[in-house]
């Protein structure tokens, strides 16, 4: 099944090892990709202060809010593509291809006018307060106006996951961080163009990410192979991309909406807390890249072997998946909080700032292996073509509890610590469940191959 170097056989042989070649370099992918938006908050932090920092800080959860749907439709893409992959279905699967990539132009499109026209609105419904709001509406816009390139990357580059190439993408986006990190330098300290430069250098290198990604499926022999000139809409493979990508997009806008309710509730304790906040939430997004590769390693891997209906092997990949995830988020996790100080310094040298980050990264970082565990679970469920009812699980675990957290306890219990107990508490109660669902689907699927080889 192997074409080419980058591609993995995820239905033959040995298993842990093709796990950790394929998750490696999308967490590598992640972690630099997290780097490259780090040295955009250090610039602006070291070089423009912490009201710009607080700014573009502000609009993180809100820009996940607008942009997971789609991004979450992609992992159908990916799913269908590692499906017909397997199976060897060239036409299908060259079908799912332009269909993926045409659907990623159209809403990037879309995007990019529904945040030029509702960043300012948006960001006043969080609560943004009024020092900051008006740097952040003009990051926010700049930002959107890369939605197309950021769109058509992220649906190229899971096209290739589908297919094991989680290489080629590493190194794309390395090549355009570098270009966004220069920038950003160039831009913010030599031109003082603070929140505006920042924006301007990612809307360049997401341009340059995009290109370099079509350009490796344009040149491809492998029946992934991408022509402008077939870009379609076909909407029986729209429906089923739709079908898991969906539940799964709901589920993570709805998770980061009521991110975003928290957000509003740190911005109630004023700009150093929302500079803090903004530290330690990009400390814990190399917490959540790292443990999401492994995710997408099952979820890749379950449709793959889904397909060519390997259900021996595929409950493997979610025990050697457990596994994975555990280590890496017990070790990354250690790390962030015995040298969580150290690293918050490195966005800001104001003391305050600091003890609002390490209050926070206290109750999140050693118990980030639950967060792995949750995650896991529907990431399998998707490969087998379930996604609604993950869908539906999580949202009442994770924003459920959070919402009643932050509405129910946070009022008369006003702290940073108390706010973000909610993060482990929530992940405690939707593993619960979706591991209930997971057992119920996999006792439905060996039913279902057993009756069919008894015929």
């Amino acid at each position: 099944m192997k074409k080419n170097k980058y591609e993995i056989d995820m239905c033959n042989g040995t298993l842990m090892d093709k796990l950790i070649s394929f998750a490696i370099p999308l967490m590598l992918s992640g972690i630099l990709q997290l780097m490259f938006n780090a040295v955009d908050i250090i610039v602006v932090g070291r070089f423009s202060g912490s009201q710009s920092l607080a700014a573009v800080g502000s609009t993180t959860a809100l820009i996940n809010v607008f942009t997971n749907l789609f991004i979450g439709i992609s992992l159908g893409a990916n799913v269908l593509a590692a499906r017909y992959y397997a199976l060897e279905k060239s036409k299908e699967m060259s079908e799912t291809v332009h269909t993926a990539i045409a659907f990623a132009l159209i809403s990037g499109v879309g995007m990019a006018v529904i945040g030029l026209l509702m960043a300012k609105p948006a960001l006043q419904l969080m609560g943004t307060p009024d020092d900051v709001i008006a740097k952040s509406t003009l990051y926010m816009r700049i930002y959107f106006c890369g939605m197309p390139f950021f769109m058509l990357y992220n649906y190229g580059a899971a096209i290739l996951r589908a297919v094991g190439d989680t290489k080629r993408p590493l190194i794309f986006l390395l090549i355009s961080g570098v270009i966004n990190a220069i920038l950003n330098l160039f831009l913010v300290i030599q031109f003082h163009l603070d929140v505006a430069g920042v924006g301007i250098a990612t809307v360049i290198s997401q341009l340059i990410s995009c290109i370099l990604v079509l350009r490796c499926l344009y040149c491809s022999e492998s029946s992934y192979q991408f022509r402008p000139e077939k870009l379609n809409i076909s909407s029986s493979y729209l429906r089923q991309i739709f079908e898991v990508g969906i539940p799964a997009g709901i589920q993570s806008t709805v998770i980061n909406l009521s991110n975003a309710m928290l957000q509003s509730s740190v911005n109630s304790f004023g700009s150093i807390s929302m500079a803090g906040y903004t530290a330690a939430n990009n400390i814990f997004g190399f917490l959540y890249v790292s443990i999401n590769s492994v995710t997408q390693a099952c979820m890749s891997f379950t449709s793959q072997n889904y397909g060519v209906k390997k259900l021996k092997r595929m409950d493997r990949v979610l025990i050697d998946c457990a596994i994975l995830s555990v280590v890496v988020a017990l070790g990354l996790g250690s790390i962030a909080y015995f040298f969580g100080p150290e690293l918050l310094h490195i966005y800001s040298e104001q003391e305050d700032v600091i003890a609002c980050g390490m209050e926070i990264l206290s109750y999140t970082t050693m118990t980030y292996f639950l967060c792995g565990l949750m995650d896991l679970f529907p990431g399998a469920l998707r490969g087998m073509g379930y996604s609604t009812v993950p869908m539906i699980l999580s949202i009442i675990g994770t924003v459920g509890m959070r919402i009643l957290w932050i509405y129910g306890l946070f009022p008369t219990h006003r702290s940073l610590g108390f706010l973000f107990i909610s993060y482990p508490a929530s992940w405690i109660a939707t593993i619960v469940m979706q591991v209930i669902c997971f057992w119920f689907v996999r006792r439905k699927i060996h039913r279902e191959k057993d009756g069919y080889c008894c015929r």
